[in-house]
């Protein structure tokens, strides 16, 4: 018991920095910020708009944004004290460690990996459609039997079907090449994401610039046709409308499934070990790119639901779909063209992001150092955890079912800021006199609201997303209960190993 809780000391953390098996810090503000709004503007904004407004909140999917990121800002500041105080990899799992102890360390680092990795997928899965959409343009086709994942899951009755194909080939193929961009190195990867991320913000505000003319206002009424509520407790609905399946509908509903719009800014933190001067950087970046993304989302949500009525938008492609129907075909070249950037930067972020998490891990002796935590000597990147996250999204994105993996994330992702939130409240009494390069304003009211704001938002999400987080976190269990607690880097120096 007194291994499970026992909590790396800071100053461990910063030692290990000064190793020769450490990342190369070249990130400026800029690059960080960058990183942040590559990670967070892609199959939200061009995907999951559609889906929220049309099944679950109508226009009210504007407050759904304002709410969600109300939470991401309670949990960015909390994330930027830590990444000030701590400025190594790792990112949640690091805070965890120092604050919690071991157990919950691992807990947090392997819900980390389902966020990462299955994000991943999912954005793998985006990509592929909007790739197919735009070689349609050009009148060119995926064969069927690689079109898509062989089965997908049905939210009306809860069960798989069969789609009659074999592999989503696309979803394989951009996981592959992004792979070996990320082997290469940072500064390469964080090059091909400034050129993504450019184009993507081109776009997108041509849609707020040129869509705002086509707005038309009666299409924001009824402005929250399914509610401004929505909340269930383990998936049964206690306040607000219940949809199509038994799952809530409503404005915060439709919150905890836009929700996924905003995982990114928290990857910033876990790249605090290649930040130029990370404990001004990485704070300017968690902000500012949560700051830039939100109020891009609100644009573009209301743009879009005042552009089609809310039960007409195209839940496959909404934004390119809403000008087409507004007579603006021409349109769907310059935004499908956008989204294929977009998606593609996010899938670099989050495949950039989950090594690190396991090279944290490697360190600590949780996970085998041999493979997760190699650099190499030239690239100075985790390489061989880069190529394995690789193929383990690949397998993923060919297989599964885009629905069950976009779940997974949002659940895992709010269970991490919950316990960030938690871990500054803990570190601001353990440790009152240490360090702070920056401070989370407002203490302890901030961390408060984020716990409770996240709390709603995993309460909104459909029942059977608990099970499936019970479930990896039984499998994450195991695993620690047979390696990791036994390896453990703080268990040898508790009984005197080297």
């Amino acid at each position: 018991m007194k291994q499970l809780f026992a909590k790396k000391p800071l100053e461990l953390l910063l030692e290990e920095m000064k190793g020769e098996n450490r990342l190369r810090r070249i990130l400026g503000p800029v690059a960080l910020t960058s990183l942040g709004v590559g990670a967070i503007i892609g199959t939200g904004i061009f995907v999951l708009t559609g889906i929220a407004a049309h099944d679950k909140a109508g226009p009210a999917i504007i407050l759904s944004f304002v709410f969600a990121g109300l939470a991401c800002v309670f949990a960015a500041l909390c994330y930027a004290e830590f990444a000030s105080m701590v400025p190594v990899a790792g990112s949640a799992y690091t805070y965890a460690y120092a604050t919690l102890g071991e157990m919950f360390a691992w807990i947090i680092g392997w819900d980390l990996i389902l966020e990462y990795a299955v994000a991943s997928a999912t954005v793998a899965h985006g990509w592929s459609h909007y790739f197919q959409d735009f070689i349609g343009i050009f009148g060119l086709k995926i064969p069927f039997a690689m079109q898509r994942a062989p089965f997908d899951f049905n939210p009306d009755t809860g069960l798989l079907s069969s789609t009659g194909t074999f592999i989503d080939l696309p979803a394989i193929i951009i996981a592959a090449i992004v792979t070996i961009i990320l082997v290469k190195g940072i500064r390469e990867s964080a090059g091909f994401n400034s050129t993504m991320v450019i184009i993507k913000l081109v776009i997108v505000l041509f849609v707020i610039v040129v869509g705002a003319f086509y707005i038309v206002p009666e299409n924001w009424k009824p402005f929250a046709p399914f509610g401004y509520t929505g909340i269930s407790f383990f998936g049964k609905t206690i306040f607000g409308q219940t949809g199509l399946g038994g799952a809530p509908v409503g404005m915060l509903a439709a919150a905890a499934t836009i929700f996924f719009a905003y995982i990114g800014f928290d990857s910033i933190s876990t790249h605090a070990e290649e930040a130029k001067n990370p404990k001004r950087d990485v704070p300017i970046g968690i902000i500012a790119s949560l700051l830039i993304c939100t109020v891009l989302y609100i644009a573009v949500s209301a743009v879009l639901t005042g552009m089609v009525p809310s039960d007409k938008i195209n839940i496959d492609a909404p934004v390119s779909n809403a000008f087409a129907q507004v007579g603006l075909p021409w349109a769907q070249f310059l935004i499908s063209f956008g989204a294929l950037a977009g998606i593609t930067s996010v899938l670099l972020v989050m495949m950039l992001s989950q090594p690190r998490i396991f090279l944290a891990m490697a360190r600590d002796g949780l996970v085998p150092p041999s493979v997760f935590g190699a650099v190499h000597e030239k690239f100075r990147t985790p390489w061989k955890s880069t190529i394995l996250t690789g193929i383990f999204v690949a397998v993923l994105a060919g297989f599964l079912p885009l629905r069950i993996l976009a779940e997974l994330v949002n659940i895992g992702t709010l269970f991490a800021f919950v316990i960030v939130c938690s871990a500054v409240l803990i570190m601001r009494r353990t440790h009152p006199n240490a360090e702070r390069p920056f401070r989370a304003p407002f203490v302890p009211l901030v961390p408060i609201l984020g716990i409770i704001t996240c709390l709603v938002l995993m309460f909104s999400l459909p029942g059977e997303n608990w099970l499936r987080l019970f479930g990896w976190l039984a499998i994450g269990a195991v695993i620690y209960v047979f390696y990791g607690r036994k390896h453990s880097v703080m268990h040898k120096l508790m009984n005197g190993e080297k």
